[in-house]
């Protein structure tokens, strides 16, 4: 074969049979474990040589799995691949994109810094990007950020009878406004103040004009899932059935999931992290925006 390689790293391998598939490209497993020293052992269970590549890897929770798919792409450089680039549905260590404190250190530079040594280019959804404008203000790779806002809108519009979508705070209007236009839907945003990581308060408009609508909350990254929760809790409290719940990057720490699914009707969201609420697969995203990279 002359396609490219895709390398599925661990927990990867649907996504990246997926991304094989759009791409005429050739599936590689890994073989990974650790020694009694809790250092990695990785072998590449194909051969490289003379290809393209592609690292699969969602790098949700990533101390642990960043070595591997910097070891991942070492060996493919090593056994004659020409290029090697990393598909990352979830990109971590986005959110430090400032000093706040004297000594912090700005992780994103730094991440970004690892990324763009060891890859050729970079492919992600939806990243964390606040202070930054474009992923390039950090990365010296070729590096894109696709949209999974299309998809979240097909679903919504599949799925759910008289949707009313939801933004969790002003700064989500843009977002949720054009999630909504695709699926057909009328929006609201709801007003948050944040107090901590798990304090949140969220202020909620007159609904009265939405009865017989079922309220879609609609986030890019639910963590702690205490925005959602307590939203939720308004939303029912105003008279609205138990809302759909919709993101796109399924971090959900702790026991943020079930306390969610305590109060909303369904949870669904995309596998850019791999976890029981995914309902949307984000591999077409990819199939229709690698060829530039490869």
């Amino acid at each position: 074969m002359t396609g490219p390689m895709v390398i599925a790293m661990p927990g990867n391998e649907a996504l990246a049979a997926g991304i094989a598939a759009a791409v005429a490209g050739e599936l590689m497993a890994v073989e990974t474990r650790r020694f009694p020293d809790d250092e990695v052992y990785l072998r590449l269970l194909g051969d490289p040589k003379g290809r393209s590549t592609v690292v699969v890897a969602a790098l949700d929770r990533p101390d642990g799995k960043l070595l591997r798919a910097l070891f991942a792409a070492g060996a493919a450089r090593d056994l004659g691949a020409t290029r090697v680039g990393l598909v990352a549905p979830y990109l971590p260590y986005m959110r430090q994109d400032k000093r706040f404190k004297d000594g912090e250190a700005v992780t994103s530079v730094h991440f970004a810094h690892m990324i763009s040594t060891a890859f050729d280019w970079l492919a992600t959804v939806d990243p964390h990007l606040h202070r930054y404008h474009s992923l390039s203000e950090v990365y010296r790779i070729p590096a894109i950020a696709l949209q999974a806002a299309p998809l979240l809108s097909a679903w919504i519009k599949a799925h759910v009878a008289r949707p009313l979508l939801v933004g969790p705070d002003a700064e989500s209007e843009q977002w949720v406004s054009a999630v909504a236009a695709r699926a057909e839907a009328p929006h609201v945003v709801l007003s948050k103040e944040r107090f901590g990581d798990r304090d949140v308060r969220i202020g909620v408009p007159d609904l009265s004009r939405w009865a017989g609508h079922t309220p879609v909350l609609v986030d890019d990254i639910v963590s702690s899932a205490r925005t959602m929760i307590e939203a939720c809790r308004h939303l029912v409290a105003a008279g609205l059935p138990r809302p759909v719940c919709v993101a796109v990057h399924a971090l959900f720490a702790d026991d943020a999931y079930r306390t969610l699914g305590q109060v909303a009707g369904r949870i669904a969201t995309t596998n850019t992290v791999l976890h029981e609420s995914n309902a949307i697969d984000i591999a077409p995203l990819f199939s229709r925006s690698l060829a530039e990279l490869l």
